[in-house]
């Protein structure tokens, strides 16, 4: 079946313009950015985010501000199959969107289940800024956001609708199971982005349309602070990309952050974060998971469960496309 969580992709990307390349980094070497500001965000969608990003960070700009930028370009991007429009439904055929936003802060805002709308993201910061509340979901997230000037839009794309049909006439029932066999040239998943601005100040979003073809009412991590994405702006932040249910389990991206508290680098906090899932997680050979982790020093690292995941890094000496190490160096 075709599913936003048959990601595992090829190790090799071919990334073509002036100034872009890819490498794979060892995780003993300590990768920092020679100074502020840095963006970093998952997989190479991440690429356009991150310019989007840095025309606000080049300018002064507030991280928060960076993230929610950023994200928002493969949230309207209808090629991008795994967030906002153009993303795959539900069994039932509905596209539901997840997102959430985090600030130096603390203060976070999110929402789940929302239909009809482009851009969560944004939403989730006017929960985040208008509300007492983190979290807002389904038809009480449509509300709020057609209360504050958001219109409805139709979020399934002819193709993507055509695409559900021919599963749905080939499956019986919803499989969680993911085929890390299926290799296929659609590197993309959940995009998170982390930033820092040239005041120090880091901020994060992430976002997604959720596994392809779930269960009605599925909610993976994305939305959630301290799974999907956290950001302490004494430490640093980290957020995950890949099958939400098992950094749900172990809470990754407060994990990572509180690894780096204890003054592990991003690389090595996010190696431990996937060992845990290694350790607790029966099965999880069978899944990716992807971690990226930012500290406040505008050092940056990443790991993940199998190869072929990816994130785009851009600062004022650099625009790349980074080959994480695995914790499962083979298929």
């Amino acid at each position: 079946m075709i599913s936003r969580r048959s990601f595992i992709a090829k190790s090799t990307l071919v990334v073509t313009g002036a100034g872009l390349n890819s490498k794979v980094f060892s995780n003993s070497v300590l990768q920092s950015a020679s100074k502020f500001p840095v963006v970093i965000s998952t997989w190479n969608h991440g690429m356009p985010a991150n310019e989007a990003a840095w025309e606000i960070l080049e300018s002064g700009g507030h991280s928060l501000d960076a993230v929610e930028a950023g994200v928002r370009v493969p949230e309207g991007d209808p090629n991008v199959i795994t967030v906002g429009k153009g993303g795959i439904p539900d069994a039932s055929g509905k596209v539901t969107l997840d997102a959430c936003i985090m600030d130096e802060k603390g203060r976070a805002g999110s929402v789940t289940y929302l239909e009809h709308i482009v851009h969560p993201v944004s939403v989730a910061r006017l929960v985040m800024e208008k509300t007492p509340h983190v979290m807002l979901s389904g038809k009480g997230a449509l509300k709020f956001a057609l209360d504050n000037g958001f219109s409805k839009e139709k979020l399934l794309t002819k193709k993507r609708k055509e695409e559900w049909k021919k599963w749905k006439k080939e499956q019986k029932e919803f499989s969680n199971q993911i085929n890390i066999e299926n290799v296929t040239e659609d590197n993309h998943d959940t995009i998170g982005m982390l930033a820092i601005d040239e005041q120090g100040r880091i901020s994060g979003a992430c976002t997604t349309s959720g596994m392809g073809y779930k269960m009605p009412g599925r909610v993976g991590d994305s939305p959630i602070i301290g799974a999907g994405l956290f950001v302490d702006g004494e430490v640093g932040g980290a957020t995950a990309t890949g099958s939400g249910e098992l950094v749900m389990k172990t809470l990754g991206s407060f994990l990572v952050v509180e690894l780096m508290r204890n003054g592990m680098s991003p690389s090595r906090a996010c190696e431990e974060a996937v060992k845990r899932i290694a350790k607790k997680i029966p099965n999880y050979q069978q899944h990716q998971i992807g971690y990226i982790a930012l500290n406040t020093k505008g050092e940056y690292g990443s790991f993940c469960i199998n190869a072929g995941f990816n994130y785009a890094l851009k600062t004022p000496d650099k625009t790349e496309l980074v080959d994480a190490e695995a914790w499962l160096k083979k298929l």
